[in-house]
């Protein structure tokens, strides 16, 4: 009993220090575990390429690559900046689910809006993924580096030209293709986005011709920028992940911070012929994908406080004069939709990230799936799938809640064994244990079965909060959006309510302390989900209402056969 009343203040203990914790981070004050994150900083403009691609007086000193065999090792990769002098008119062209803009100076994407999410329930605007504003710096950049000394080859800070038409998919045409041509350093580079209807992975060719009089080795690199701050609108109330992701065969799918890039601590498989690079948040995710068995160099920077780059470099080998050579990537840009990410690279639906529980989450996230397209309703198919958890894990609850059945019947007992022994702990214990024996109880027995189905609930709850499939999906009445908290509070109230019914119809603890702490559980519990998504809110809720309807049937059962062994 002892180490039953120490876990429960523990618990009791840490939750508040939680709540304590996000409120004040909600709040804008600083957390009590620490100072605030480098993602809080702002971007600072970088400075001015120089000619040959290195930027000088930078932040922090750009890396150089080394090549493939065989290849001349690249120079190191310029800025960020867009010198003001070169601005041109950006280029808008869209498809049915995305709108692009593009950046003429090096054919950078500076921004993507996904035409099927809308920013939230009450702004039906495009959300907007990628932007390059004042409040935000994450954009998509290509180029070529490798050039000679005091020469520069077309890089994202190389003027381009638009030569494509078309700057809509219209009815009937099933892809959109965007290009655009520069030329530096005797390279001529044709930039080719290639869109496809329904489709968030871009197609993107790079067409080199080398139109000098001596032969070059040049490396095409690809590359996503992206300040450290969080996306708008992220909870301090349970935490997501936003940072950038490393996939290859060698080491599967490796998360890194923002904050591990500034302090080099970074981990990740710089040297690969497979795999991809990229940035995620909460729901969505870029990502570029070379071609699988192409060797490059994966390299992951600080540009400037506040501002990181994730780059893929690939040696293009030798091109005589006159020549041509082309490297063909892919560009994901838009929600984690499992599905279709797995179709694009192997690994890459791993951006919605279960972690260790990963091998319980994804058969739980194609349950929920099938269970979708029979309903039609997420909120609904949470229902549905919350119940047919608890009865596949009816067998254990049965065991555990007949035993609490059978503590509660003994517990008028146990407080008149605390009454006799006092304050004899060893007296006390050595009578509980042998009352235990007579009435063949376990007092361990109604918290082992719920220990089994602990990490399915947990996945569950990963699975929930990661889908962007809940992302404005409406359930009933007032819920419109089950990714976002209740707006009238009605479900956490409920749960709640539940959570004190259940303490209720489980035994009273004999130490007054720890059933103080029991009935303080569902305000703190309940408190802290009044800031989470509604349809983890549903699903806890559910959870609660059949543990009470299986908890108050097993009760009434072992009721009766006590009753019916009494008189017989």
């Amino acid at each position: 009993m002892d180490i039953r009343r120490t876990v429960l203040w523990m618990i009791f203990s840490f939750s508040l220090l939680l709540l304590w914790n996000n409120w004040q981070v909600h709040s804008g004050k600083p957390s009590l575990f620490g100072n605030a994150p480098a993602s809080e900083q702002q971007a600072k403009p970088a400075d001015t390429p120089a000619a040959n691609g290195s930027v000088p007086n930078a932040a922090a000193p750009a890396a150089s690559v080394p090549a493939a065999t065989g290849a001349a090792a690249p120079t190191s990769v310029p800025g960020s900046n867009t010198p003001a002098a070169v601005r041109a008119e950006q280029v808008v062209v869209s498809s049915d689910v995305l709108r692009m803009t593009f950046d003429p100076v090096g054919a950078q994407l500076v921004r993507a809006e996904l035409l099927k999410y809308p920013t939230s329930t009450d702004d039906p605007k495009p959300m907007v993924l990628l932007d390059r504003s004042p409040a935000l710096t994450y954009v998509a950049q290509t180029g070529v580096v490798g050039a000679p000394a005091g020469e520069s080859f077309p890089t994202h800070l190389t003027p381009f030209r638009l030569t494509s038409t078309d700057r809509e998919l219209k009815d009937g045409q099933d892809t959109l293709v965007v290009r655009f041509e520069g030329e530096s350093g005797g390279v001529r580079v044709v930039k080719t986005y290639t869109l496809n209807r329904g489709s968030y992975d871009v197609k993107v060719r790079h067409e080199l011709a080398n139109i000098g009089q001596a032969p070059i080795t040049p490396s095409v690199y690809l590359q996503l920028e992206r300040d450290g701050n969080d996306p708008a609108g992220t909870s301090s109330f349970y935490h997501t992940f936003t940072g950038v992701a490393v996939y290859s065969e060698q080491e599967k799918f490796q998360k890194i911070t923002f904050g591990d890039i500034e302090k080099s601590k970074a981990r990740y498989v710089k040297q690969a012929d497979n795999g991809w690079i990229g940035v995620v948040q909460h729901y969505f995710a870029t990502a570029w994908v070379p071609q699988q068995g192409k060797q490059r160099t994966n390299d992951l920077l600080q540009l400037q406080p506040g501002l990181y780059a994730a780059r893929t470099i690939e040696p293009v080998g030798q091109i005589a004069p006159g020549a041509t050579a082309a490297v063909d990537a892919q560009l994901w840009v838009g929600p984690q939709d499992q599905k279709a990410m797995e179709a694009v690279a192997p690994g890459l639906e791993l951006v919605v990230d279960y972690g260790w529980l990963t091998i319980i989450a994804k058969p739980l996230f194609a349950l929920m799936t099938w269970l979708h397209s029979l309903l039609g309703n997420w909120g609904w198919t949470i229902v549905a799938l919350t119940m047919i958890i608890k009865a596949v894990f009816f067998p254990l609850a049965s065991k555990s809640y007949a035993s609490m059945a059978r503590m509660k019947q003994v517990a008028p007992r146990l407080q008149a064994l605390k009454e006799k022994y006092g304050d004899d702990r060893q007296k006390l214990n050595q009578a509980m244990m042998e009352m235990y024996r007579t009435e063949k109880i376990n007092p361990l027995g109604g918290c082992l079965p719920m220990v089994v189905q602990i990490p399915v609930f947990i996945a569950l709850y990963w699975v929930l909060l990661a889908s962007v499939e809940m992302r404005g999906a409406p359930w009933i009445l007032w819920v419109q959006d089950l990714s976002v908290r209740d707006p009238y509070f009605i479900l956490p109230a409920i749960m709640m309510a539940t959570m004190f019914l259940q303490i209720k119809l489980n035994p009273t603890p004999p130490d007054p302390i720890q059933a103080k702490v029991m009935m303080v559980m569902p305000l703190v519990f309940g408190g802290m989900m009044f800031f989470f998504p509604a349809g983890l809110v549903l699903y806890w809720c559910v959870n609660n209402a059949l543990s009470i309807a299986q908890q108050w049937a097993i009760t009434r059962r072992l009721e009766r056969q006590t009753a019916s062994a009494a008189n017989s």
